[in-house]
């Protein structure tokens, strides 16, 4: 069974006219979810990444089994009010309405090379917030990565002069 198969789309949600792409099925399925963290796993392992910064929530999903796999540390990039530390943010539009992120002022140093990771790049909104966050720290951002990209919404635009892959796209 293909990755692509296992994703699921669900019309309307979370608002009409919204086309959400569901992995959840992939993550359910061993062979599926091994599948998929290999691909990010062979994409970047020996590339000297320090971290896999992750998009919450379903970053964390992908990013904290690709940071174990290329021996890499984990950073969660989280919404409002769930880090308990001193803490940076950046706010964002969505394909669907606007939000922020924030970081922990202490997570990442000058130079520190990371890979960014997301589910799905539409918009380029959170990811070009996460760049944000990451910039304002110092990081050295190699890529950025995304199981899926819905490429009628032009999300790549958001991140010009980075390194954007994506494995499935619709």
């Amino acid at each position: 069974m293909s990755i692509e198969s296992l994703i699921r789309a669900i019309p309307d949600f979370p608002l009409p006219g919204i086309l959400f792409r569901d992995i959840t099925p992939l993550l359910k399925d061993a062979k599926g979810f091994r599948g998929a963290i290999d691909l990010f796993v062979e994409r970047y392992k020996g590339r000297g990444i320090g971290h896999v910064v992750g998009i919450e929530a379903r970053g964390y999903m992908l990013g904290a089994p690709l940071a174990y796999g290329i021996g890499a540390g984990f950073i969660p990039v989280r919404k409002p009010g769930k880090l308990p530390y001193s803490k940076l943010s950046e706010s964002y539009a969505l394909e669907y309405g606007t939000n922020s992120l924030e970081i922990h002022a202490d997570a990442l140093g000058d130079g520190d090379r990371v890979v960014v990771i997301d589910d799905l790049l539409a918009t380029g909104g959170t990811a070009a917030a996460t760049r944000r966050l990451l910039e304002r720290l110092g990081a050295k951002i190699e890529s950025f990565a995304f199981l899926i990209e819905l490429e009628a919404l032009k999300g790549r635009e958001a991140l010009p002069g980075a390194e954007v892959i994506s494995f499935i796209k619709y």
